[in-house]
């Protein structure tokens, strides 16, 4: 259409998600994301949405992205477990690794934000830290630890990976990172071997 100015809706909404990303949903104005994404205000809204919207979008969009990640890692649960634990922690040192990335975790930085979000970008945060509990919990049950011990560990390693996204942004080191993944693949591989 002659006189529209066309964008690569992709890069825009990667631009958008690493602006949030990097400042949070309350410190991102429209202008920043405006420079962000290099479209004015006014294309923002008729092409993308509100502020709300465009956060929601970029949620979901970061969540797909690593989630997609998450399970590649641990589709090789029933067969190697610890290996499969420590590759999913993996997508997240890749991420905090990556300096064209900032620090950090979309979802653990609007989950911390929740009491000041609008209940459904909250409820968004909550369902995306759910997704991840129930893939955790979905590989420990393919090897066949206890209901109870499947769900403990579940919850226990997605605590612990966000957990690492925060402590990054923060500054811990990337050696100080990894030890805390070893203390919690040493506790699963201990459930692991009382199983057997």
């Amino acid at each position: 259409m002659a006189g529209k100015k066309q964008f690569d809706v992709d890069v825009v909404l990667d631009a958008a998600m690493v602006q949030f990303w990097r400042a949070g949903y309350a410190d991102t104005s429209l202008d920043d994301l405006s420079r962000a994404t290099g479209l004015n205000r006014s294309s923002i809204y008729s092409s993308l949405g509100d502020k709300d919207s465009l956060y929601l979008r970029c949620l979901d969009r970061y969540a797909t992205r690593y989630g997609d990640s998450y399970d590649q890692a641990l589709s090789r649960a029933p067969e190697e477990p610890l290996r499969a634990i420590r590759e999913f922690f993996g997508v997240t040192l890749k991420r905090i690794a990556d300096p064209d990335l900032p620090d950090g975790c979309l979802v653990a930085q609007t989950a911390m934000a929740i009491p000041v979000l609008r209940p459904d970008i909250a409820a968004r945060a909550i369902e995306a830290l759910g997704f991840q509990r129930a893939r955790l919990r979905t590989a420990l049950k393919a090897v066949k630890l206890a209901d109870s011990d499947a769900d403990d560990f579940a919850v226990h390693i997605a605590a612990v990976n966000q957990s690492l996204a925060v402590m990054s942004r923060a500054g811990t080191s990337q050696e100080q990172l990894q030890a805390v993944i070893d203390i919690s693949t040493s506790a699963l591989s201990q459930a692991l071997r009382a199983r057997s």
